[in-house]
């Protein structure tokens, strides 16, 4: 099943080029917090905690750092985001679910409950403190929120909330990720929930790596 996946992300990928190549650069520059360099048509993109440059002439994504290419996932993300910009449209700052969200918030919850809080559930239900560890390692920030909680700037105009509440004999562990209303207007909702799926699986790798046994 694994090659079968990787072809439908390749898929993926290819079709958000072609989604923004029919879009005008400098209108987008102007729509979201990037920036856009017209004589080498190259954007700069801040994703999480760092900087990737995405170049519209040899339709390729890397970080600015260091080179390195991200993830599959990550550049489908990250091309969504710009292929998806439209003017800036108001709306109420709270937090809200994934079920909330239109267009198939509610839909795909169960999977990406299956998917990804779960796992935060079992990286962080006996050790929610642990979150605060792993947030920095992709900007997070604590918030005030259930036994522990962080934010996390995915995009400038995108942030996530990840909250852990932890079990005992009466209460099982729980958590949950939280989105403004706004990220309707700023990904597809299928990029929506890669993105959620994306910080759950980076901050589960992080736990794991915080609580690996030191080599002998």
């Amino acid at each position: 099943m694994e090659p079968l996946k990787v072809n439908n992300y390749q898929i993926a990928y290819k079709k958000w080029w072609q989604d923004l190549k029919r879009k005008v650069p400098e209108e987008i520059a102007t729509q979201l917090a990037v920036t856009y360099w017209s004589d080498t048509r190259q954007f700069f993109v801040k994703f999480f905690n760092s900087e990737y440059v995405l170049d519209w002439n040899t339709e390729t994504i890397y970080r600015k750092s260091d080179g390195q290419v991200p993830e599959i996932m990550a550049s489908i993300i990250i091309l969504n985001y710009l292929a998806y910009a439209r003017p800036l449209q108001e709306t109420a700052k709270k937090w809200v679910s994934l079920k909330e969200i239109p267009n198939g918030g509610v839909l795909f919850y169960p999977a990406f409950h299956k998917n990804s809080i779960i796992g935060l559930i079992k990286a962080f239900g006996d050790q929610p403190k642990q979150l605060l560890a792993c947030a920095p390692a992709l900007d997070g920030q604590p918030a005030a929120f259930g036994d522990a909680s962080a934010i996390f700037q995915a995009f400038p105009e995108i942030p996530l909330c990840v909250i852990v509440w932890a079990g005992d004999e009466d209460v099982r562990a729980n958590a949950t990720m939280l989105f403004e209303p706004s990220i309707e207007h700023l990904l597809h909702i299928e990029s929506a929930i890669g993105l959620g799926m994306y910080l759950a699986s980076k901050l589960k790798h992080q736990a794991t790596s915080l609580t690996a046994p030191l080599p002998l």
